[in-house]
């Protein structure tokens, strides 16, 4: 999976159009500004919302396990055709991660009382500021990615879960006999006192 992005904006007659792929994410942030982000998240032209904090993560399935998931999201299979909205520490307790279904069309604009300009980067590389009149489109790309399995795409999903970020890895619990057996032994020990005679 993967993800096509444009930014546009600018004069209507002299209109600057320059589109990326994406593999991971689009990050959408307020950058060297010390304002809070304020940028307006648009799906399919209806506004969503006014996004109010650090910025905004867009991520592809094959990127939920990357900037996504350390921002609070959801773990999803590369297999599953969606597009993942994440909040980067919102102003809002209620404000949580979204999954879309793929094939919308995300833009996102900064609000009209917003009071910079925010950064983007796709993938973490190409980058640049995101000024008003300007927008970024986000829709799944038509090129998806092709993989190569070892087993097949269930297993080897979780086995890398398991080896790259030790996916639900704890230390086992101790069977209930052996929690009682243990602690009544420890209470149950015999104590030496040393006594001195005089």
């Amino acid at each position: 999976s993967s993800l096509m992005n444009s930014l546009a904006g600018g004069d209507p007659e002299n209109q600057i159009t320059n589109e990326w792929l994406s593999l991971n994410e689009v990050v959408v942030d307020r950058g060297p500004s010390p304002f809070l982000s304020n940028l307006d998240l648009y799906i399919n032209d209806y506004l969503v919302t006014t996004v109010q904090g650090d910025g905004l993560i867009i991520s592809s399935p094959t990127g939920s396990t990357a900037y996504a998931m350390a921002a609070g999201a959801s773990m999803c299979h590369p297999s599953v055709p969606a597009i993942i909205i994440v909040p980067i520490c919102p102003h809002s307790l209620s404000f949580r991660p979204v999954v879309v279904p793929a094939g919308v069309e995300l833009r996102i604009a900064l609000s009209s009382d917003a009071r910079h300009t925010a950064s983007y980067s796709i993938d973490g590389r190409n980058s640049g500021e995101l000024k008003k009149g300007y927008q970024l489109r986000i829709t799944t790309s038509e090129f998806p990615l092709p993989s190569i399995c070892r087993s097949d795409q269930m297993n080897d999903w979780f086995e890398g879960l398991g080896m790259c970020l030790h996916w639900n890895q704890r230390q086992k619990q101790l069977p209930l006999n052996s929690c009682y057996l243990s602690s009544a032994n420890v209470n149950s020990s015999p104590t030496t006192h040393s006594s001195s005679k005089s």
